[in-house]
């Protein structure tokens, strides 16, 4: 059952959603070459905490860390690590959830390590703008279906793929709620394409790869990749549907 929130609700899991947005600001100011990414996500710990924040990665399903942190062809699910050091030209994903007074924020960001190649950059752009266009798409009346929709047609005008495994999905007092909000339209998938309605609270999430969609998950159980290894990025807001537009929850 896909939950209506209140304006109270929204404003709660908006103030959650801005720990989301300071902490991720925060943290890319941290990158560059050389930082593991295990100091990145225990500054993520610290400064989360520090708010009264719970990190709602942290030991979900048993993940190992408080935030996914993946490099390169890494999709989703890095687990931070001492001995993974950033390089001048990665590209790295984070993705953090905070919960914050019973309400979840969730949110990702590719950023690039020092100077990365016109590819990665116009990679992490097609992404971006992915994203954008899928938040422009969630207002009442719409369907599921036309940020689907949205995502997909632009990243594969552009000679990109998405990741069809993963998908985004509600949000509210649990980190995963109903709707699933996958980044591509099947008829599968169109069998069930709720109608959109003000109150919805939605993570819109592509999951954007250079080469093909396929992804593989490794021996951790957790770190996801391209099958062809190669780049992928990944971006996310919290959004609310709105009568007046979207309104982006993870904003600082």
């Amino acid at each position: 059952m896909i939950e209506i929130k209140s304006s109270r609700e929204i404003q709660k899991i908006r103030d959650a959603g801005r720990v989301v947005a300071q902490v991720l600001d925060e943290v890319g100011g941290r990158i560059k070459p050389g930082v593991t990414t295990e100091e990145l996500d225990h500054f993520i710990r610290d400064f989360v905490r520090a708010r009264n924040g719970t990190l709602l990665f942290y030991n979900y399903e048993g993940f190992p860390a408080h935030s996914c942190i993946s490099i390169n062809e890494e999709v989703v699910h890095g687990i931070p690590s001492s001995k993974r050091r950033l390089r001048e030209g990665d590209i790295v994903s984070i993705d953090v959830g905070v919960g914050l007074e019973g309400y979840c924020g969730d949110g990702a960001v590719t950023f690039p390590v020092g100077k990365i190649s016109p590819e990665a950059e116009n990679l992490l752009k097609i992404c971006l703008d992915a994203l954008a266009l899928g938040i422009a798409a969630a207002v009442p009346r719409h369907r599921v279906s036309d940020i689907s929709r949205a995502i997909q047609l632009f990243v594969e005008k552009n000679g990109y793929a998405v990741v069809k495994k993963y998908v985004g999905h509600g949000i509210g007092r649990n980190m995963h709620e109903p709707p699933q909000i996958p980044n591509y339209v099947d008829q599968g998938f169109l069998k069930e394409d709720p109608i959109l309605r003000e109150g919805m609270v939605l993570a819109i999430e592509p999951m954007v790869n250079a080469g093909t969609d396929d992804v593989v998950t490794l021996s951790d159980k957790w770190t996801v990749v391209t099958k062809d290894r190669k780049l992928s990025a990944h971006f996310e807001h919290t959004v609310a549907v709105m009568a007046a537009g979207p309104m982006i929850l993870t904003l600082p």
